[in-house]
C-alpha cells in the first residue's frame, strides 16, 4: 500500500460514520476512489430480508465521491457535498460487501463533478448509481 493510500485510509478511518460503517479504502488515485463496506447485521434495514439500509449505501457513496474529489490532480484542499443524487437500482445481496467506485470527472474553480457506482459481488448489475457536485477549496 502506497504512503498516499495509507494516509487516505487513516483519514477515512478518522471519519466517525465511515468507521462505524466499516468502510475500507481500496484505491485512491487521480480523481478516482474505491471504497468498500463489508456486510454487517447492524447495517440491515429490513430484518425480514437482511438487506442493508439505503442510508448506509448513500453514506458509502458520498464518502467515496468526496475522496475522489480530494484525489483529483488539481489537488483541491478540501471538499463538502453540495448535491448528491442517488438512484437505487436493486437491493444489495445480503451477506455481500458493497463497493463504490467514484470518479471526479470535472473540476471548476469552485465545484467538482462526480459519478459513482455501487455494487456487491455482482459487478454487472449495480446496486446504485450517483451523480454529485462538491465544493472545491484552495483552487485559483
Amino acid at each position: 500500500m502506497t504512503d498516499k493510500l495509507k494516509q487516505a485510509n487513516q483519514f477515512i478511518r478518522a471519519l466517525p460514520h465511515a468507521r462505524a460503517l466499516g468502510m475500507e479504502l481500496q484505491s485512491l488515485e487521480m480523481g478516482t476512489a474505491i471504497i468498500s463496506m463489508p456486510y454487517a447485521e447492524r447495517l440491515i434495514g429490513d430484518p425480514k430480508t437482511g438487506v442493508v439500509h439505503g442510508g448506509a449505501v448513500s453514506a458509502l457513496m458520498d464518502t467515496a465521491c468526496g475522496a475522489a474529489v480530494m484525489s483529483h490532480p488539481s489537488n483541491p484542499a478540501g471538499t463538502a457535498t453540495i448535491d448528491l443524487r442517488i438512484e437505487y437500482l436493486r437491493a444489495a445481496t445480503p451477506g455481500q460487501t458493497i463497493t463504490t467506485e467514484a470518479t471526479c470527472y470535472h473540476v471548476t474553480r469552485s465545484v467538482a463533478f462526480v459519478r459513482a457506482t455501487a455494487h456487491d459481488e455482482d459487478r454487472a448489475t449495480p446496486v446504485a448509481m450517483a451523480t454529485g457536485t462538491f465544493t472545491v477549496e484552495g483552487r485559483k
